[in-house]
């Protein structure tokens, strides 16, 4: 039997995406086996993200300072932008390091069933952020879900009438993917996004 303290560790780890209870037990253990090298480092990363957590009032990302790494990197273009539904979004595109520019994070997606509405989301401060200008060029990174596209268009219509060029990624078929396996969906977008082979 463990302590109420142990047992609440394996709890808290049991609510993290991607572990269950055996998991988070599995975690604890090798935590308390490693302390020095495991789990004191991890309680003094986590003490310090949890005392210097902010969102950025720039783009909305969570970072420890505000503006944001992303926001103040010198290296990036200002004339590119691209928004994401999730910080997670933005930290998936920002780790494959393809785009160059910066970001905007709209804190979800627009969704009648769950009841979230425009201004529920930071598309306000997009369009602010565009018509104040600098910015020649928005990529709309949404999700390929019902919701993610309604957001993405609805985004679209929002910027329409500003002087900027507004992109959507492309869609279709993965690398490595079979067509046997691809959806209906999926098919249909990489039939009508094909191309001459070059």
């Amino acid at each position: 039997m463990a302590s109420p303290e142990i047992d609440a560790l394996t709890q808290a780890l049991a609510r993290l995406p991607g572990l269950g209870p055996r998991s988070a037990r599995r975690a604890v253990l090798h935590l308390i086996k490693r302390r020095e090298t495991a789990l004191e480092p991890l309680v003094a990363a986590l003490q310090a993200v949890a005392r210097g957590l902010v969102t950025c009032g720039i783009c909305g990302n969570v970072d420890t300072s505000d503006p944001c790494g992303v926001c103040t990197d010198p290296r990036r273009d200002p004339a590119l932008l691209c928004v994401v539904e999730e910080v997670a979004d933005l930290w998936a595109l920002d780790r494959a390091r393809l785009f160059a520019g910066r970001y905007h994070v709209l804190g979800g997606k627009l969704s009648a069933l769950d009841g979230v509405r425009p201004e529920d989301l930071a598309i306000e401060a997009l369009v602010t952020r565009v018509a104040a200008g600098g910015i020649a060029e928005v990529v709309l990174a949404m999700n390929a879900t019902l919701e993610g596209q309604t957001t993405m268009h609805y985004v679209a219509e929002r910027l329409a009438g500003l002087d900027v060029r507004v992109m959507q990624l492309a869609h279709g078929l993965p690398v490595g993917g079979e067509l046997d396996y691809l959806d209906e969906g999926t098919l249909a977008l990489a039939l009508r996004a094909r191309r001459l082979v070059e």
